[in-house]
């Protein structure tokens, strides 16, 4: 069996990180090892849903706690309601129950008089011979996927408690917080925090980086896509720092069947450092 992967050592951060550090450190691999930046290489993809898997628990106190105290049965334990601190969790059983002896007065508070008990077992037992009839309970657990893979969609395999594994396929262009039910699960949808960019509904926004010079005269640039590669578009003469250029049908889908969004290219003006000399004469002769 594959050793389990410490989120800590996937990070590359101490047990003891902050949370400020734990951010830094993600952001810092998940641009080197985001796919769109490693178009086709599949070791920067697992590596990417690594970083992002780490960064889901390490960045939620709650589950943080829970992952120190069980290690890779976090979930399991957060699934059956376990406290951090709780301990007494094991699991094979769950969290560990309690027993006292009830007195008749309080059972009737409990059930009520006459018959209360037929009703209770009848609800418990299937027939005669004392099956029991279990209700299922849906297990409620996150998933966290990237941007570009609600380009596509993608999907998940879930370990529940007892060992049993299903698959929960992810829509494209899903919103987060979308809950997607299969049988014995409630699967939250999370979207990891992209470094290249930012989802405004199914639009996109990115910041491209434009020469001064292009800014000034016009000219072509090019940007990246979620789906990979880049796409080139024209900046007009005396472009302004922080104009948002749209590139059409460059979004997200719409998960209802609507028309894919739109990218924005958010113009970032780049100063010529160290100028030359045509430029600083330029510069120079430009009224204050």
């Amino acid at each position: 069996m594959p050793k389990t992967k410490d989120y800590y050592e996937v990070l590359g951060v101490p047990r003891g990180a902050t949370q400020k550090e734990i951010a830094s450190a993600f952001r810092k691999l998940a641009r080197k090892h985001h796919p769109d930046l490693n178009a086709g290489d599949k070791q920067a993809e697992a590596r990417f849903k690594e970083l992002s898997e780490a960064h889901e628990v390490l960045s939620d106190s709650k589950k943080r706690k829970l992952y120190d105290e069980f290690g890779e049965n976090w979930a399991s334990a957060a699934a059956a309601g376990v406290q951090p601190g709780a301990g007494g969790f094991r699991p094979d059983v769950g969290p560990r129950a309690q027993y006292r002896t009830v007195s008749p007065e309080e059972m009737e508070d409990l059930f009520g008089e006459g018959g209360g008990f037929g009703d209770i077992f009848g609800s418990i037992f299937g027939n005669s011979r004392g099956r029991v009839r279990q209700q299922p309970i849906d297990v409620e657990l996150p998933i966290t996927v990237s941007l570009a893979e609600l380009f596509t969609g993608t999907s998940r395999t879930v370990e529940l408690p007892g060992g049993r594994r299903v698959e929960v396929k992810v829509p494209p262009g899903v919103k987060e917080g979308t809950v997607l039910r299969v049988p014995g699960l409630r699967a939250t949808v999370q979207v990891a925090p992209d470094p290249i960019f930012t989802r405004e509904g199914k639009d996109l926004r990115v910041t491209v980086p434009v020469p001064l010079r292009v800014a000034l005269n016009g000219g072509e640039v090019a940007a990246p896509t979620i789906k990979g590669g880049q796409v080139k578009f024209k900046v007009a003469p005396e472009t302004q720092n922080g104009t948002k250029i749209r590139l059409r049908g460059l979004g997200l889908p719409d998960p209802k069947g609507g028309p894919v969004g739109d990218m924005y290219a958010e113009v970032r003006v780049q100063l010529p450092v160290p100028m030359d000399e045509a430029t600083r004469k330029w510069s120079a002769e430009q009224p204050s």
